[in-house]
């Protein structure tokens, strides 16, 4: 294999071993300095490495051994890989432009939830062409460009499982919403245009979702039937909610002959795979399955929580109670309810974080200060949300 020569000058004290090979000593190198040479040398890598050098350069484009990978990162020396030769890698290094020099801290950084429309005044004044966009922990997750926002952007939206645009994605009502299926109460809706609305008083839309694959004959995947045979099981308590009707049962028999998956052993490994309450944090736990609804000038959420069980639940109420307060006082809504239902008694305990004056017409048992016992109801959608409307009108 043809060695390559370092490109600095041989200094004094290096001692030719065979005629074409230079060994650099100990005593050259010095902590700080920058050692550069053919990627074969394995022996003034490791010499290099062993000497702390700040950073080793290493030519050809080739593979560094592992060993001398370790021993960098034991010893805190920065290896870099340059595909061109010695020579050309020594130019470009004397020629490179220091980051330093190109680094701007001040610089607009977009949020991934913005709406665009917010966004054209800010970014065309700026003097960047281009803008990162950050998360929540103003991490990089891409690029927009100023010829990004010139582009007219055709969104066009299904919306399923729900039909009212204060439970849809932000920015709904200003994009084109082509077709709806759902299975909940209608919303104030308006479209530009006529589309097609599928709303049926069944369980779950999954059974509508199912059933669009049966009528127009389009062959159901077996993994998509299981979702699907899930969807309708946890919307329906496997059928023994008071949502559930016929259809429920007809789909969820065909589900099961199709994804080879027995309903009644998938609900018992569903609810005993763990307790939500148990494995995350309250406030993400009352917002898992929550929805926000407006009746009489009067916004509210109401989110529910399914356990074998209450006992998750009384382990934490001071918890789950203080997050409910937090995220109705946030989002200023005039109430935040929370049914917490053990899917095995079929019965709940409701959470509401509300004024005193709508706590006094919740005419149910309150065993604690803003938790009310809800025999036999499991239903958020059939159940809870017109009684919660119904005293609303009492106000």
């Amino acid at each position: 294999m043809r060695r390559s020569r370092i490109a600095n000058s041989t200094p004094a004290d290096d001692r030719r071993d065979e005629p074409g090979v230079v060994r650099r000593t100990a005593q050259a190198f010095r902590p700080g300095r920058i050692a550069r040479g053919g990627g074969d040398r394995q022996n003034i890598q490791e010499l290099a490495v062993r000497e702390r050098i700040r950073v080793v350069v290493i030519t050809g484009g080739m593979e560094v051994e592992p060993r001398i990978v370790d021993g960098a990162r034991q010893n805190g020396v920065s290896l870099l890989v340059s595909p061109h030769d010695t020579a050309t890698t020594a130019m470009l290094c004397r020629t490179a432009i220091v980051v330093r020099h190109m680094l701007n801290e001040q610089f607009l950084a977009l949020r991934e939830e913005e709406l665009l429309a917010d966004l054209e005044r800010s970014a065309a004044n700026s003097p960047f062409q281009a803008f990162p966009v950050i998360d929540d922990e103003r991490r990089v997750v891409g690029i927009l460009s100023k010829s990004d926002l010139l582009r007219k952007v055709e969104t066009q939206l299904i919306l399923v499982d729900h039909n009212e645009l204060s439970q849809a994605v932000r920015g709904a009502d200003q994009v084109e919403i082509l077709e709806i299926i759902d299975h909940h109460r209608l919303g104030t809706l308006t479209t530009a245009q006529p589309i097609l609305f599928r709303n049926e008083p069944v369980g779950s839309t999954s059974t509508i979702v199912a059933d669009c694959f049966f009528r127009q004959n389009v062959e159901l995947p077996a993994p998509i039937a299981g979702l699907l045979l899930a969807g309708v099981i946890a919307d329906t308590l496997n059928l023994t909610s008071p949502t559930s009707t016929a259809r429920d049962a007809e789909v969820l028999r065909q589900l099961e002959r199709i994804a080879g998956v027995n309903a009644s052993r998938f609900t018992e490994q569903l609810f005993s795979s763990g307790s939500l309450l148990t494995s995350k944090p309250a406030q993400e736990a009352i917002t898992t399955d929550c929805k926000e609804y407006a009746e009489r000038n009067r916004s509210f959420s109401v989110a529910q929580i399914e356990e074998l069980g209450f006992q998750p639940f009384w382990k934490r109420k001071d918890e789950v109670l203080s997050a409910l307060r937090e995220y109705r006082s946030r989002h200023g809504y005039f109430f935040s309810a929370l049914l917490v239902t053990d899917v095995v008694a079929q019965t709940s305990l409701l959470l509401v974080a509300g004024p005193e004056s709508f706590l006094r017409l919740l005419n149910h048992p309150e065993v604690e200060p803003g938790i009310f016992e809800l025999n036999n109801v499991v239903s958020r959608k059939k159940q809870l949300l017109p009684f919660l409307v119904h005293c609303l009108e009492h106000m």
